[in-house]
């Protein structure tokens, strides 16, 4: 008990209310280390979810086009964006592909080599970029374009997305204009270093920038999305698990 300078009695005094630790409970903790990161990301979220996360804070396109897929359903990408710029060729040009070479050599650990095709139809990726790209420590390649030597690059056991397979070659076709810079798909914007996540339901793009805090919210509504389906399972109206929780 505690009295006012007047002599009256504070009723304001006592100990101060406990901390309201429910924000800090509810986010969850991303790891600083990409790895762990990375590895996180792929074992606890997919890319419905990160979208609708991106879709609440206004970044409404940041998936890469429906056309871009796994070349198997299993293959998950989670890594750093290496973006390439590929650009037309009418023949055989005077430096052969381009710096392809140059943009493979520059790949780090933990990077996904990410093309953006020119307009002619033939092969962006292939069994030697595949061995080029692990060897460098590289964790996946997305192309929006097209893959050929399917059999020897699926043998690698390397996670790539394209168009599809096509065999035709790239050699007098198209060639690499420049890597390592920003530049957009389809009206995706993709900075060097941006977290690219790529699975059965497509590829999207997170903004560096927004990482830390579209991973936190991602694996909360995750979460909620899993007691929003065991209520359902046990029972509860959809449109009661929706009012309840929230998500659907």
């Amino acid at each position: 008990m505690a009295l006012t300078p007047s002599g009256n009695l504070d009723l304001t005094s006592g100990p101060p209310p406990p901390e309201d630790h429910r924000h800090k409970e509810e986010m969850a903790t991303i790891p600083p280390n990409d790895t762990e990161r990375f590895d996180l990301v792929a074992a606890s979220l997919y890319t419905p979810v990160l979208g609708d996360v991106l879709d609440a804070i206004g970044r409404t396109h940041q998936f890469l086009p429906a056309a871009v897929q796994p070349l198997l359903p299993t293959m998950i990408v989670v890594g750093r964006a290496m973006p390439v710029l590929v650009g037309d060729v009418f023949g055989t040009p005077a430096k052969p592909f381009g710096k392809l070479t140059e943009a493979l050599d520059a790949l780090q650990p933990g990077d996904v080599y990410l093309a953006r095709r020119g307009r002619l139809d033939c092969a962006a990726w292939g069994e030697i970029m595949t061995a080029a790209a692990r060897a460098r420590g590289a964790v996946g390649a997305v192309i929006d374009g097209y893959h050929r030597d399917t059999d020897q690059v699926l043998d690698q056991k390397f996670p790539v997305f394209s168009r599809g397979g096509y065999g035709q070659d790239s050699a007098v076709r198209g060639s690499v204009l420049d890597y390592g810079i920003p530049l957009e798909i389809d009206g995706v914007q993709i900075t060097p270093g941006d977290l690219i996540v790529g699975d059965r339901d497509g590829v999207l793009v997170i903004p560096a920038a927004l990482e830390d805090e579209v991973l936190a919210r991602a694996l909360d509504k995750a979460s909620a999305e899993n007691q929003v389906r065991h209520a359902i399972e046990q029972g509860m109206s959809t449109t009661e698990a929706f009012a309840t929780y929230g998500v659907l």
